[in-house]
């Protein structure tokens, strides 16, 4: 019987040992010194190159620093945020050092064709493996640029709702009203609808409430408008509106249109409902509800 483990030691033996070879060969004096020779005439015929090399550089370095100083103040004139400011100078910073290395290697007579295309097809690998965060890393600059929404405004998008605290690349954080903390994608927050209800700081408050259709709907009309008109947070400047919506199969719908500040709009919903479902029953406005009869036969 074949011993095939002998077989795969005596393999990995040889294997170490010309690897080992190798690397003795690699760092003897003599290559060594043979390496430096050649370093050093290379450095000879490249020397008028190498100059050209240092000087090319040093002028870019300045160069690019104009060119981001004079984008960032167009930037900024523009109106655009800092992080986009901010983003727009890093990648014009990358070209620009990449375009010097280019000239930098063709000046010293290497081929960079073969670079250009090893570094293609490396991005290609890259952008492949991170579909998913380039996607939210689009979408944060299209949100940058285009401004959608700010920080501190109130947006309702995806089935999430609350106020920005910060837009960055990749996630957009929202805080709900009960202090929550919300990581919307960028991506996904860019391609999807957004209601953005506190760029205008005022926000017409909507509330809809039942009433039997035996009780009195003028006066029921007339108790609504009354809490509205003395509630301090509604703004008495905008018109408070009082109107039967529909007649439904159960109750009377009614509905109460009034503004408030955003700061105040949630609060105000909640006191609201309550004060109507107290006013209500002091002056006999019945509010249905479902239920259900069972007759029972002998």
């Amino acid at each position: 019987m074949i011993n095939f483990n002998c077989f795969a030691l005596s393999a990995v033996d040889d294997s170490v040992a010309e690897t080992t070879q190798k690397a003795q060969a690699f760092f003897s004096r003599d290559n060594l010194t043979e390496l430096f020779n050649e370093a050093v005439k290379w450095t000879a015929d490249k020397i008028f190159q190498i100059i050209l090399s240092l000087i090319l550089w040093k002028v870019g370095k300045h160069v690019m620093k104009w060119l981001l100083k004079i984008c960032s103040k167009a930037l900024e004139r523009a109106g655009f945020e800092n992080g986009v400011i901010k983003f727009i100078n890093s990648v014009l910073r990358f070209v620009c050092y990449a375009v010097m290395v280019m000239m930098v290697l063709d000046i010293l007579g290497f081929q960079t064709a073969s670079l250009i295309a090893v570094f293609g097809s490396a991005a290609l690998a890259l952008s492949m493996s991170l579909q998913g965060s380039l996607a939210n890393f689009a979408g944060g600059i299209l949100i940058m640029i285009f401004h959608p929404f700010r920080v501190g405004d109130y947006i309702v998008s995806g089935g999430c709702e609350g106020t920005v605290v910060s837009i960055d690349m990749l996630y957009t954080k929202l805080k709900t009203i009960d202090n929550r903390v919300v990581m919307m994608p960028n991506g996904a927050l860019s391609n999807s609808n957004i209601v953005n209800v506190g760029v205008e700081g005022i926000r017409r408050l909507d509330m809809q409430i039942g009433i039997g259709y035996g009780s009195d709907v003028t006066k029921a009309k007339k108790l609504l408008r009354e809490i509205l008109e003395n509630y301090p947070s509604i703004d008495k400047e905008k018109e408070i509106n009082v109107i039967v919506k529909s007649l439904d199969a159960s109750c009377v719908t009614i509905e109460t249109r009034a503004w408030v500040s955003q700061d105040a709009y949630w609060d105000t919903r909640f006191i609201l409902f309550e004060r109507f479902k107290q006013v209500f029953d002091e002056n006999g406005i019945e509010i249905p509800f479902n239920q259900l009869d069972v007759t029972l036969k002998q």
